[in-house]
């Protein structure tokens, strides 16, 4: 019987970017819309100083923490994904950022004026309480992003 040969490594793509298995212990909740995932990694990257954290990305980001009935289910996921980065990763700071005009506030819980940011950013104060709560990390910040002229700016919310 002839050995058994190896197939081909056949590589899709090679990343240039070297890999560092360090960990920075920090975590960012922000929603998975594609349009601003860029400026949230340049933000988070580059605004806060954490090149390598854990993300969380689901429509809404923080919103599903934020006690809305209609993502109960999804609400639950995220707490056990919490609960997971924070034993094995051992996380100690959690950033939340929403966004102006999220497709999630719009759509599933059906606002269109002044109230979707003002539930957007009492959602972010509520999400913090919960991952303070569910995970014991006391770090936990949170953001709005808005459009202004092109620009994507990031403005700290108290929680």
């Amino acid at each position: 019987m002839p050995p058994m040969q190896k197939p081909p490594n056949i590589l899709a793509y090679e990343s240039n970017v070297p890999y560092d298995h360090a960990r920075i212990h920090a975590a960012a909740i922000y929603c998975s819309d594609g349009r601003v995932g860029e400026h949230f990694d340049d933000f988070l990257q580059n605004g806060l100083k954490l090149p390598r954290y854990d993300r969380v990305a689901l429509p809404g980001g923080p919103a599903c923490l934020a006690e809305h009935p209609q993502v109960h289910l999804q609400a639950q996921g995220v707490v056990d994904e919490l609960k997971f980065l924070t034993e094995v990763h051992g996380l100690k700071r959690v950033v939340l950022i929403a966004h102006e005009g999220c497709a999630f506030y719009t759509t599933r819980l059906e606002l269109k004026d002044r109230r979707l940011e003002l539930l957007q950013r009492a959602d972010l104060i509520r999400a913090a309480a919960s991952v303070r709560r569910v995970t014991g990390i006391d770090a936990v910040e949170a953001y709005y992003a808005r459009r202004d002229q092109g620009v994507m700016g990031f403005e700290g919310i108290e929680v």
